[in-house]
C-alpha cells in the first residue's frame, strides 16, 4: 500500500483525492490526526467497517467512534444533543475530546453492535477534517492492533497493516495522548476514558 505525503494546511489535493476514492470503494485509509494516526473507513459503505474490525482485531462490541468536520455534522448524527454537550463542543472542538451522544435511530452507519449511542469528535488536524468535508463522517479508531501501542509514524503504521489498508496519508509524527472520551447521554457528564484533556478541567467547564 502506498505512503502518500499529506503534510500542510490545506493538505495536498492529490492525497485527499486518492483517499476519497479509496474510501468510496469501501477500503481503509490511515489518516493523521491531532492525537495519533487513525484507521479510517466510510461507515456508510457496505463492509467497510467490517474491514476495520478485522484488520485491527477489534471486537464489534467496541463501537467505532466517528470523526466529523463540524459541530453541525455531529448534531446530524444524534437524536438530540444536550446543552452540556454543545457547550463542550464549543469549548474543545476542534480538539481531543470525544463526546458520546444518543444515536439517531435511522442512521444507516455500521459502527459496531451498539445502535443506541455514537461517539463523535472534530479533530484539530486539517487532513481528517478535509476528508470529512469531502466524504462525510468517518469511522476512525487508533491505527494499531487492539490492545497494542499506536506507532507515531506513518511508515511504522504501514508496516503493521500491509495490504489491509489502501493507503497511508503521511503528515509526519503523530504523538501524544488519545482523546478524552465523555458520555453525554444522561443527566450528568461521565468520564469514559482519560486522555489529553484532563477530567478536572472538563468538570470545571461543565460546572461540576
Amino acid at each position: 500500500m502506498p505512503l502518500v505525503p499529506a503534510g500542510g494546511d490545506p493538505p495536498p489535493d492529490v492525497a485527499i483525492d486518492q483517499a476519497v476514492k479509496a474510501l468510496a470503494r469501501g477500503q481503509l485509509v490511515v489518516v493523521p490526526t491531532d492525537t495519533v494516526y487513525g484507521l479510517a473507513a466510510d461507515p456508510f459503505r457496505l463492509g467497510a467497517s467490517d474491514r476495520v474490525f478485522a484488520v485491527k482485531r477489534r471486537s464489534r462490541d467496541l463501537e467505532l467512534p466517528v470523526l466529523v468536520a463540524s459541530v453541525d455534522d455531529a448534531i446530524a448524527l444524534a437524536d438530540g444533543v444536550p446543552d452540556v454537550a454543545l457547550a463542550l463542543m464549543e469549548r474543545y472542538w476542534p480538539g481531543a475530546l470525544t463526546i458520546v451522544l444518543p444515536r439517531r435511530a435511522d442512521l444507516d452507519a455500521d459502527l459496531g453492535s451498539d445502535d443506541a449511542t455514537i461517539g463523535v469528535r472534530c479533530p484539530d488536524h486539517p487532513v481528517p477534517r478535509t476528508l470529512c468535508r469531502a466524504v462525510g463522517p468517518l469511522a476512525t479508531t487508533s491505527a494499531n492492533i487492539s490492545g497494542e501501542e499506536t506507532p507515531p509514524t506513518a511508515p511504522e503504521v504501514a508496516a503493521i497493516f500491509g495490504d489491509g489498508v489502501a493507503l497511508v496519508l503521511d503528515a509526519g509524527p503523530c504523538e501524544g495522548s488519545a482523546s478524552t472520551v465523555v458520555d453525554c447521554t444522561g443527566p450528568d457528564v461521565k468520564l469514559l476514558r482519560a486522555g489529553r484533556i484532563p477530567w478536572p478541567e472538563i468538570e470545571a467547564a461543565t460546572g461540576r
